[in-house]
């Protein structure tokens, strides 16, 4: 009995993840080469849900005694691999934040330094250009 449970729960967590990723989709709020972790990992689960043979084969081959914890830590294991990839995202663009900000302050001082007046406070017509 507790195994039909473990495995209709993963049935219907796996659906319910695989719904919810297209709806992000078609919502916009989940970029497409976002989406391919999660649709794969609900895709794995649901597979290894239905059919309790594969699931058991693949516990028994890498030692797994309960094999509906093996469901569990595929599950686990697709999310340390998302969050890892959003790390590297996040470096990513912490990065070039990092650059962005460098050279903005470079032109700004560029700026200053040829009169420039970047506050727009300037007086008159033509304020906030160099003189010729």
């Amino acid at each position: 009995m507790t195994m039909y449970l473990v495995q209709i729960v993963a049935i219907l967590g796996s659906v319910l993840l695989f719904g919810i990723v297209i709806d992000f989709i078609r919502r916009g709020l989940l970029k497409e080469k976002y989406s391919v972790l999660w649709l794969a990992a609900a895709i794995i689960i649901l597979a290894l849900s239905l059919k309790k043979e594969l699931l058991d084969t693949f516990a028994e081959k890498i030692g797994v005694a309960y094999p509906p914890s093996l469901l569990f830590l595929v599950a686990f294991l697709f999310v340390l691999l998302i969050n890892l990839h959003f790390s590297v995202v996040i470096s990513i663009f912490h990065e070039k934040n990092k650059v962005l900000s460098q050279e903005l302050t470079l032109i700004k001082n560029a700026l200053k330094e040829s009169g420039i007046d970047l506050s727009g406070k300037g007086k008159g017509k033509g304020a906030g250009l160099p003189d010729d």
